[in-house]
């Protein structure tokens, strides 16, 4: 299972879930204090800003970003949950959530994982950069955006609320 939050919820959610596994994808990762009970082996930084083109000053996310993702969720071996977050538990995280779902999940349909997402939060806004490098990496032809245009735009707010996300 995974489950996505934003960095105030982090705590809770991996105390709530037994999660053993966190990856933390925001610009700061420096300010995220990672639990007690994850191990820094299982904890992954990945420090890049929600943005979907290249501008001065901001790291926008590339396909070194998406790999490191991927295989951070390659190697977790799902025997507890793993947390994905970004700052506001919307954009960078549930990219992050979606790509990891559909990378552990080979012939599950695009548009089926995205529904789910939608489905479990509403505001869930996927970084479509993020998305995009992802559905390249994983050779999706494209499903992967059109999946995102299907699940249409989320709805408005500042901070996401932890979500899960059921890998069968």
């Amino acid at each position: 299972m995974i489950y996505v939050c934003s960095l105030a919820d982090l705590h809770a959610t991996v105390a709530n879930t037994g999660a053993s596994h966190v990856l933390t994808i925001m610009a700061n990762v420096a300010q995220v204090v990672r639990p007690d009970s994850v191990v820094e082996a299982n904890h992954l930084r990945v420090q890049v800003d929600d943005i979907t083109e290249s501008m001065d000053g901001f790291v926008a996310p590339n396909e070194q970003h998406v790999l490191q993702v991927m295989n951070f969720a390659r190697g977790w071996d799902r025997a507890s949950p793993l947390v994905i977050h970004c700052y506001a538990g919307i954009s960078r995280s549930t990219a992050s959530a979606f790509t990891a779902a559909c990378m552990l999940n080979p012939d599950r349909d695009e548009r089926d994982i995205a529904q789910r997402i939608r489905a479990a939060s509403p505001i869930a806004s996927p970084n479509r950069l993020i998305v995009s490098l992802a559905d390249k990496a994983l050779g999706r032809n494209g499903r992967m955006i059109r999946a995102l245009d299907d699940m249409g735009p989320g709805s408005l707010t500042v901070m996401g609320k932890p979500f899960r996300i059921d890998l069968d």
